[in-house]
Protein backbone atom coordinates (compact mmCIF):
# COMPACT_ATOMS: atom_id res chain seq x y z
CA UNK A 1 0.00 0.00 0.00
CA UNK A 2 1.36 2.91 -1.02
CA UNK A 3 1.35 6.52 0.51
CA UNK A 4 -0.88 8.82 -1.22
CA UNK A 5 0.26 11.73 -3.11
CA UNK A 6 -0.16 14.89 -2.30
CA UNK A 7 -2.31 17.52 -4.87
CA UNK A 8 -0.07 19.73 -7.43
CA UNK A 9 1.26 22.93 -6.29
CA UNK A 10 -1.26 25.24 -7.83
CA UNK A 11 -3.98 23.32 -6.28
CA UNK A 12 -2.13 22.04 -3.21
CA UNK A 13 -2.93 25.48 -1.37
CA UNK A 14 -6.22 25.48 -1.72
CA UNK A 15 -6.64 22.21 -0.53
CA UNK A 16 -4.77 22.12 2.73
CA UNK A 17 -6.74 25.33 3.27
CA UNK A 18 -9.72 23.64 3.34
CA UNK A 19 -8.47 20.78 5.55
CA UNK A 20 -6.72 23.32 7.95
CA UNK A 21 -9.95 24.96 8.43
CA UNK A 22 -12.36 22.12 8.55
CA UNK A 23 -9.73 20.21 11.49
CA UNK A 24 -9.75 23.72 13.06
CA UNK A 25 -13.15 24.05 13.16
CA UNK A 26 -13.77 20.66 14.17
CA UNK A 27 -11.27 20.78 16.89
CA UNK A 28 -12.21 24.10 18.06
CA UNK A 29 -15.97 23.62 18.31
CA UNK A 30 -15.93 20.00 20.28
CA UNK A 31 -12.98 21.97 22.52
CA UNK A 32 -14.94 25.37 22.93
CA UNK A 33 -18.84 23.41 23.22
CA UNK A 34 -16.51 21.14 26.14
CA UNK A 35 -15.46 24.64 28.07
CA UNK A 36 -18.86 26.35 27.35
CA UNK A 37 -20.77 23.64 28.74
CA UNK A 38 -18.40 23.11 31.98
CA UNK A 39 -18.45 26.92 31.93
CA UNK A 40 -22.44 27.42 32.39
CA UNK A 41 -24.54 27.30 34.94
CA UNK A 42 -26.86 24.45 35.83
CA UNK A 43 -29.99 24.36 33.24
CA UNK A 44 -28.21 26.31 30.77
CA UNK A 45 -25.35 24.11 29.75
CA UNK A 46 -26.57 22.93 26.34
CA UNK A 47 -27.12 26.96 25.50
CA UNK A 48 -23.26 27.68 26.64
CA UNK A 49 -21.36 25.46 24.90
CA UNK A 50 -23.76 26.25 21.77
CA UNK A 51 -22.74 29.99 22.19
CA UNK A 52 -19.15 28.88 22.99
CA UNK A 53 -18.58 26.87 19.26
CA UNK A 54 -20.90 29.56 17.34
CA UNK A 55 -18.36 32.38 18.73
CA UNK A 56 -15.19 30.36 18.97
CA UNK A 57 -15.06 27.29 16.03
CA UNK A 58 -14.99 29.88 12.95
CA UNK A 59 -12.32 31.45 14.29
CA UNK A 60 -9.81 28.39 14.70
CA UNK A 61 -11.07 27.34 11.67
CA UNK A 62 -9.92 30.69 10.18
CA UNK A 63 -6.75 30.74 12.18
CA UNK A 64 -5.91 27.11 11.29
CA UNK A 65 -6.71 28.02 7.63
CA UNK A 66 -4.35 31.07 7.48
CA UNK A 67 -1.22 28.88 9.07
CA UNK A 68 -2.02 25.91 6.08
CA UNK A 69 -2.32 28.26 3.55
CA UNK A 70 0.62 30.08 4.11
CA UNK A 71 2.53 26.75 4.69
CA UNK A 72 1.47 25.22 1.31
CA UNK A 73 2.22 28.68 -0.36
CA UNK A 74 5.99 28.39 1.06
CA UNK A 75 6.34 24.83 0.27
CA UNK A 76 5.10 25.46 -3.34
CA UNK A 77 7.58 28.36 -3.53
CA UNK A 78 10.34 26.10 -1.92
CA UNK A 79 9.66 23.54 -4.62
CA UNK A 80 9.71 25.80 -7.26
CA UNK A 81 13.14 27.43 -6.04
CA UNK A 82 14.44 23.89 -5.55
CA UNK A 83 12.70 22.22 -8.31
CA UNK A 84 12.49 18.59 -6.09
CA UNK A 85 10.36 17.52 -3.29
CA UNK A 86 11.60 16.33 -0.39
CA UNK A 87 11.03 16.88 3.34
CA UNK A 88 13.40 20.37 3.27
CA UNK A 89 10.82 22.12 1.65
CA UNK A 90 8.61 21.40 4.35
CA UNK A 91 10.89 22.49 7.08
CA UNK A 92 11.41 25.75 5.41
CA UNK A 93 7.82 26.03 4.92
CA UNK A 94 7.00 25.54 8.61
CA UNK A 95 9.85 28.00 9.59
CA UNK A 96 8.92 30.68 7.03
CA UNK A 97 5.62 30.80 8.08
CA UNK A 98 6.19 30.90 11.80
CA UNK A 99 8.10 33.63 11.12
CA UNK A 100 5.77 35.07 9.17
CA UNK A 101 2.61 35.19 11.66
CA UNK A 102 4.69 35.99 14.38
CA UNK A 103 6.57 39.28 12.40
CA UNK A 104 4.24 41.76 14.23
CA UNK A 105 5.70 40.78 17.50
CA UNK A 106 9.57 41.78 16.90
CA UNK A 107 12.11 39.94 15.64
CA UNK A 108 13.06 37.62 18.09
CA UNK A 109 9.78 36.66 18.71
CA UNK A 110 9.59 36.06 14.98
CA UNK A 111 12.89 34.33 14.98
CA UNK A 112 11.61 31.95 18.20
CA UNK A 113 8.48 31.48 16.05
CA UNK A 114 10.13 30.43 13.17
CA UNK A 115 13.22 27.98 14.76
CA UNK A 116 9.96 26.45 16.37
CA UNK A 117 7.93 25.84 13.71
CA UNK A 118 11.36 24.33 11.64
CA UNK A 119 11.53 22.09 14.46
CA UNK A 120 8.15 20.86 14.55
CA UNK A 121 7.99 20.30 11.21
CA UNK A 122 11.02 18.38 11.28
CA UNK A 123 10.01 15.99 13.67
CA UNK A 124 6.39 15.64 11.91
CA UNK A 125 8.55 15.00 8.66
CA UNK A 126 11.07 12.60 10.53
CA UNK A 127 8.34 10.82 12.76
CA UNK A 128 6.77 10.43 8.93
CA UNK A 129 9.89 8.91 7.20
CA UNK A 130 10.05 6.18 10.17
CA UNK A 131 7.01 5.06 9.25
CA UNK A 132 7.34 4.45 6.28
CA UNK A 133 10.34 2.68 6.60
CA UNK A 134 9.01 0.74 9.09
CA UNK A 135 6.27 0.11 6.57
CA UNK A 136 7.96 -1.01 3.89
CA UNK A 137 10.06 -3.20 6.13
CA UNK A 138 7.36 -5.19 7.31
CA UNK A 139 5.65 -5.39 4.19
CA UNK A 140 9.04 -6.82 2.45
CA UNK A 141 8.99 -9.18 5.24
CA UNK A 142 5.64 -10.71 5.21
CA UNK A 143 5.91 -11.12 1.17
CA UNK A 144 9.40 -13.01 2.03
CA UNK A 145 7.67 -15.14 4.23
CA UNK A 146 4.91 -15.95 1.62
CA UNK A 147 7.65 -16.78 -1.18
CA UNK A 148 9.42 -19.43 1.44
CA UNK A 149 9.03 -23.12 0.21
CA UNK A 150 8.55 -24.19 4.24
CA UNK A 151 5.32 -22.69 4.04
CA UNK A 152 2.85 -21.01 6.68
CA UNK A 153 5.81 -21.36 9.06
CA UNK A 154 7.71 -19.10 7.76
CA UNK A 155 11.58 -21.58 7.66
CA UNK A 156 12.66 -22.92 4.90
CA UNK A 157 12.78 -26.94 3.84
CA UNK A 158 16.97 -26.50 4.26
CA UNK A 159 16.29 -25.12 7.39
CA UNK A 160 13.51 -27.70 8.28
CA UNK A 161 15.44 -30.69 7.72
CA UNK A 162 18.97 -29.40 10.02
CA UNK A 163 19.62 -31.49 13.25
CA UNK A 164 18.88 -30.00 16.48
CA UNK A 165 21.88 -30.69 18.41
CA UNK A 166 24.50 -28.32 18.99
CA UNK A 167 27.77 -28.79 16.32
CA UNK A 168 29.93 -26.36 18.77
CA UNK A 169 33.23 -26.90 20.44
CA UNK A 170 30.55 -28.27 23.92
CA UNK A 171 29.83 -31.16 21.98
CA UNK A 172 33.60 -32.52 22.26
CA UNK A 173 33.73 -31.88 26.16
CA UNK A 174 30.18 -33.23 26.61
CA UNK A 175 29.60 -36.73 25.27
CA UNK A 176 28.35 -34.69 21.53
CA UNK A 177 30.93 -37.09 19.56
CA UNK A 178 29.39 -40.31 21.48
CA UNK A 179 25.42 -38.98 20.11
CA UNK A 180 26.51 -38.73 16.91
CA UNK A 181 28.30 -42.32 16.75
CA UNK A 182 24.81 -43.72 18.57
CA UNK A 183 22.48 -41.93 16.06
CA UNK A 184 24.99 -42.94 13.02
CA UNK A 185 24.27 -46.82 14.30
CA UNK A 186 27.48 -47.78 14.38
CA UNK A 187 29.24 -46.85 10.59
CA UNK A 188 32.71 -47.13 12.20
CA UNK A 189 32.45 -50.96 12.85
CA UNK A 190 30.50 -51.76 9.66
CA UNK A 191 33.14 -50.07 7.55
CA UNK A 192 36.12 -52.23 9.49
CA UNK A 193 34.05 -55.35 8.83
CA UNK A 194 33.99 -54.11 5.17
CA UNK A 195 37.98 -53.59 5.10
CA UNK A 196 38.60 -57.12 6.21
CA UNK A 197 36.75 -59.24 3.65
CA UNK A 198 38.51 -57.17 1.06
CA UNK A 199 41.82 -58.11 2.50
CA UNK A 200 44.05 -59.47 -0.29
CA UNK A 201 45.58 -62.78 1.43
CA UNK A 202 43.07 -65.15 1.44
CA UNK A 203 41.75 -66.75 4.83
CA UNK A 204 44.06 -70.59 5.81
CA UNK A 205 42.05 -73.31 7.57
CA UNK A 206 45.00 -75.58 9.53
CA UNK A 207 44.01 -78.87 11.00
CA UNK A 208 46.07 -80.58 14.45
Amino acid sequence: MGIPEREPCPDRILDDLGSAFSMGAVGGSAFHFLKGVYQSPNGARFIGGSQAVRMNAPRVGGSFAVWGGLFSAFDCTAVYIRQKEDPWNAIISGAATGGLLSMRQGIKVASRSALFGGVLLAMIEGAGIMMTKAMSAQQEELMYVDDLPGGAQGMPQEAAQVPSTSSSWFGGWFGGGKEEEKKSGGSGVKTEILESFDSPMPPTFEFK
